[in-house]
């Protein structure tokens, strides 16, 4: 018999991580087959992606496998952080008013803005010469 997990989906920007939480771990978490630390170098986005953990009190409960792809490197924490979110609301569905009240259940919307014609980026426009 296969173990039983929580799978959840988390988006952020061109990121997308699936995440599975596997009831009665240690807290290790696993980022496309490499530990937390090698796979994220800055401190920062390791702090980000396990907030919802912290502000649960559910830390060392869960192991965490994570797939996350395309984006960056601050755009997948921002995915896994509300993959783990989504996971933590299967789990408990107790735990939304909390993970709501942290902005941990709100999809980032911000993407980036297309090139327009005639200019040089998004809104950069050529520089203007009187003469």
């Amino acid at each position: 018999m296969a173990m039983q997990y929580y799978e959840a989906v988390g988006r952020r920007k061109a990121a997308t991580a699936r995440v599975r939480l596997f009831p009665g771990g240690d807290g290790s978490i696993i980022v496309n087959g490499r530990s937390l630390s090698d796979y994220f170098a800055r401190g920062g986005d390791i702090l980000h992606l396990s907030e919802p953990f912290n502000v649960t009190a559910t830390e060392n409960r869960f192991n965490v496998s994570v797939k996350v792809k395309g984006g960056g490197i601050t755009g997948q924490a921002g995915a896994i952080r509300l993959g783990i979110a989504r996971a933590l609301l299967k789990v408990d569905p107790e735990l939304r008013p909390i993970l709501r009240q942290g902005g941990f259940l709100t999809r980032d919307a911000r993407e980036k803005e297309r090139k327009k014609p005639g200019l040089k980026r998004a809104r950069k426009a050529p520089q203007y010469t009187k003469r």
